[in-house]
């Protein structure tokens, strides 16, 4: 928790961290979001990291001039496995490949981190530009997700799923609907959707509604309505509680 805060305030960000739509969906391809889950344990380290890049990188040309080492994002997001270093230097090199990040080697010290747009098809990422800048509509995730230590206890999948369903709120508090076809848009499989579903419900960050579709006279089949407990973020996660005192120990 003291390495988190560190980062969020190494980048004076005062605002809530912005995803342009085309991350969360696309219609022609694989959107990014989804993409980054792929690989089992691989997609966990990566779309956490690729969250807290895009955290940090608040200025122009968003990037991360002193990155820290892949030990030390390994200590401050929880990761565990053998070893934790060289998954998180897997996961940069699969960003960097990928189109979500540039990594620029350096002499004598770690690669300079710069944040791209990714693509929805594999597509060389594009220079980076906040999606208000670029004019384009957005969803955002609240810096509690960090100073509150939820980006080390949630599950990557789970953490797709706020995206996904901030994203269906449309920057409303109200639940709503998911039709068949705008899930499809999200690429996330039916397995990883009730997976995630269930963990946040299980969380108290998810509420899930049941209500019936059609009129008064029509068969009246259930459908499901859902909204991210905003203001349970705020609260502080289990891994907060459950880290040790010594900094250097890592209990995910």
């Amino acid at each position: 928790m003291e390495l988190l805060g560190r980062s969020v305030t190494k980048a004076q960000r005062q605002e809530q961290v912005p995803f342009a739509k085309d991350f969360l969906r696309s219609t022609d391809g694989f959107p990014p979001l989804a993409r980054l889950l792929q690989g089992g344990r691989g997609g966990e380290v990566r779309l956490k990291l690729f969250l807290t890049i895009t955290m940090m990188a608040t200025r122009k040309p968003y990037d991360i001039s002193r990155p820290p080492s892949p030990a030390y994002w390994a200590r401050t997001l929880g990761i565990t496995g053998e070893p934790p270093a060289r998954r998180v230097a897997d996961a940069l090199h699969w960003l960097d490949r990928e189109g979500f990040i540039r990594l620029t080697p350096r002499k004598g010290t770690l690669p300079l981190i710069t944040l791209l747009t990714p693509q929805s098809s594999g597509r060389p990422g594009l220079d980076y530009e906040r999606p208000i800048e670029r004019g384009e509509r957005w969803i955002s995730l609240p810096l509690t997700l960090w100073t509150k230590g939820w980006i080390i206890d949630l599950p990557a999948t789970s953490l797709a799923l706020i995206m996904v369903v901030r994203d269906v709120q449309q920057g409303r508090d109200a639940a709503r609907y998911v039709p068949g076809d705008e899930r499809t848009m999200y690429g996330l499989s039916a397995d990883t959707w009730t997976r995630a579903r269930r963990d946040l419900e299980r969380r108290n960050l998810l509420e899930v509604k049941r209500v019936p579709q059609g009129g008064e006279f029509d068969y009246r089949r259930m459908r499901n309505l859902y909204r991210i407990r905003l203001e349970q973020l705020g609260e502080l996660s289990p891994a907060e509680h459950e880290l040790p005192a010594h900094a250097d120990t890592v209990k995910a």
